[in-house]
């Protein structure tokens, strides 16, 4: 059936089969469909996670903590697979009811604290540690705004762009071309917006930078979807010069290949429990 043949039906109903790639990632209803624990490391906090662009976010902040020389921020990385189902396990659900990586568990606190959703993770984290998000009002303000311009526009980017244009199991041309254009008019918002900051919310590196960089720096340099010519990144060349500023701090770096399975085999690391483990991996 082609594309201009299709009359939704009165009442949906959910086929297991239909959503390609990652038909088995979803499902129309929340909650566990299996008992499992998640296990809990040495240290008090523990990151249970994919290096999916959300993921990714998080391991760079941890990260970027550790460089600045906070010890709280030494956690454990636990990988959810979500391709075989972890993020339904009961214990993983306990601490994100949404079964959405990342999850963030803080057994520093009275009682265990559980943070979900990855900008909250980002706020979480900087306001713990008083890092990455200043305390000047105006300032605060900007690197909230652009948090959480990313967090409401990433999915079009994501779940709509890059799954339409490089997972579906059929090429639907609307709907590629509906959310190529959004995605080509939001790297028009940040390039315009780097043409006169050397960072997104300002002169100072922030958790705006760590949430948009995964997402959108990936995409400008061409590593995620196989879609750099499609969407002419070369462009934004604002956005590509930050995006190469960003990649090249050493934190970075590091979170990118926390909680990997893909690309390159000497840069994947399932799980992380010391900076050593890292530091095996980077050589």
């Amino acid at each position: 059936m082609s594309e201009s043949e299709y009359t939704p039906e009165k009442v949906w109903t959910w086929d297991k089969d239909n959503g390609g790639k990652f038909a088995s990632t979803n499902r129309p209803i929340a909650g566990p469909t299996h008992e499992k624990e998640l296990p809990i490391g040495e240290h008090p906090l523990q990151l249970y996670s994919l290096a999916t662009p959300n993921g990714v976010k998080v391991t760079i902040m941890l990260e970027e903590l550790l460089a600045k020389g906070h010890a709280g921020a030494e956690y454990d990385a636990w990988l959810i697979d979500i391709g075989e189902g972890d993020q339904f396990g009961s214990g993983f659900v306990d601490v994100n009811p949404n079964s959405k990586i990342p999850a963030l568990m803080d057994h520093s606190t009275d009682s265990p604290t559980r943070v979900f959703e990855s900008g909250s993770i980002l706020v979480y984290l900087a306001e713990k540690f008083g890092e990455f998000l200043p305390t000047e009002p105006a300032k605060r303000a900007e690197t909230l705004s652009w948090l959480f311009w990313q967090m409401g526009s990433g999915p079009y980017v994501g779940g709509g762009f890059g799954h339409f244009y490089a997972y579906a199991p059929v090429k639907i041309k609307y709907a590629i071309d509906r959310f190529a254009m959004e995605t080509k008019r939001q790297l028009d918002v940040l390039d315009r917006r780097l043409a006169d900051n050397e960072y997104i919310a300002g002169d100072a590196y922030t958790i705006a930078d760590i949430a948009i960089y995964p997402w959108y720096g990936a995409l400008v340099q061409g590593t995620v979807y196989d879609a750099a010519e499609f969407l002419q990144v070369h462009t934004y060349k604002n956005l590509l010069r930050w995006a190469d500023l960003v990649e090249q701090r050493e934190a970075v770096q590091r979170g990118k290949i926390v909680n990997c399975t893909w690309g390159d085999e000497d840069k994947q690391l399932r799980e992380r429990h010391s900076a050593s483990d890292i530091d095996a991996v980077l050589g």
